[in-house]
């Protein structure tokens, strides 16, 4: 290993800290309007002449933008680490002075250099398109959630009770933009712009989630998670495919569901302990996939009923899906484990 090189990335600039393991010299500075042409000039015309050839590792923060600056790296023929922004700086201990970009590539810098630096995943490209179509299809539906939403306001603050059925079904509809509905001329216009709005988002929606389906049906780890385990479909297991990848980088199944961020977070001092809450810090779209495919347990038919309805009963019933989606994580690792790699990565 001839150089090791910490960069802390913002949107107008990458900051640079290097040091050259033979003659112990250090290099910084910073690349101003890193675009992925700029970035790469940087690394042919003034990284390699100082590498001279020899090994050089690379840490880049896992913050918005690190893809393009790893395939870069990778291409230049250098070793790409992505380095995991909150156990990195948990690595800093107590700080002792203002935190600037320039100590936050010395630190990558340094922790790669002595073998401490707590690395990141980095998926192969078609993980990455995958998980990018399953994080857009889980923000189409959230917008179209939020329009819901926001026509029940509107009903509430108008004083009309909310439908029965569905906001979306046509009858509904129908009875929400009529000309005689006891509302204001700006709620009627913000009923009707909200349903349009939901159109829109459907029209997006629903061309994404047969995709991701048939990609889920066809894919061979996918399609082992769909077989193994009762409320995953072709769907969710795209979600948690692209999510999890090649789980032989865990040592152990707790570490999926702490990944997930379905782990609970306990406050306990002496003989008082507070309630423990979700620490919510991994990726919300597996969250919210293991969490639906959770659900499915409340049907009496599925193998994990009895073990639903007795949580159910003690607590409640998201209390009680939260405890399957937290099995299904440990499941879904087992399956993914056991599978060779080339399954994991196959094109269908």
């Amino acid at each position: 290993m001839g150089m090791v090189c910490g960069l802390d990335l913002h949107r107008g600039q990458i900051t640079f800290d290097a040091l050259e393991l033979e003659t112990g010299e250090v290099w910084r500075g910073r690349v101003w309007s890193p675009d992925r042409e700029r970035f790469r000039r940087w690394l042919n015309e003034e990284m390699a002449p100082r590498a001279r050839g020899e090994r050089v590792d690379t840490s880049v923060e896992g913050c918005t933008g690190w893809r393009y600056v790893v395939e870069e790296i990778t291409a230049a023929g250098f070793v790409a680490h992505l380095a995991e922004p909150a156990e990195t700086q948990t690595r800093r201990g107590r700080k002792k002075r203002a935190k600037t970009d320039r100590s936050d590539a010395r630190l990558q810098r340094e922790l790669l250099a002595r073998g401490e630096l707590p690395e990141s995943w980095i998926p192969p490209l078609e993980i990455l398109e995958w998980r990018e179509r399953g994080r857009l299809y889980k923000s189409l539906l959230d917008q179209r959630t939020q329009w819901v939403q926001r026509i029940h306001a509107e009903l509430f603050q108008h004083g009309i009770p909310s439908p029965d059925g569905q906001i979306r079904t046509e009858a509904t509809r129908a009875a929400l933009t009529a000309p005689d509905l006891a509302v204001s001329t700006a709620g009627r216009q913000r009923i009707g712009v909200a349903y349009r709005m939901i159109d829109a988002l459907e029209a997006e929606q629903l061309p994404l989630r047969r995709e991701l389906a048939r990609f889920g049906m066809r894919q061979p780890a996918c399609r082992a998670l769909v077989k193994d385990h009762y409320g995953i479909g072709a769907l969710t297991a795209v979600i948690v495919w692209s999510e999890l990848g090649d789980c032989q980088r865990f040592s152990r199944s707790m570490q999926v569901v702490r990944h997930a961020g379905l782990d609970l977070t306990v406050d306990q001092s002496d003989l008082h302990r507070a309630g423990g809450k979700l620490s919510r810090q991994g990726p919300q779209t597996l969250r919210w996939a293991l969490y639906e495919a959770a659900k499915a347990s409340s049907r009496r038919v599925a193998p994990d009923h009895n073990y639903y309805a007795k949580v159910k009963a003690a607590h409640n019933g998201k209390v009680a899906a939260l405890s399957i989606a937290r099995k299904l994580a440990r499941r879904c690792f087992h399956t993914l484990s056991n599978l060779d790699p080339e399954a994991i990565y196959a094109r269908p």
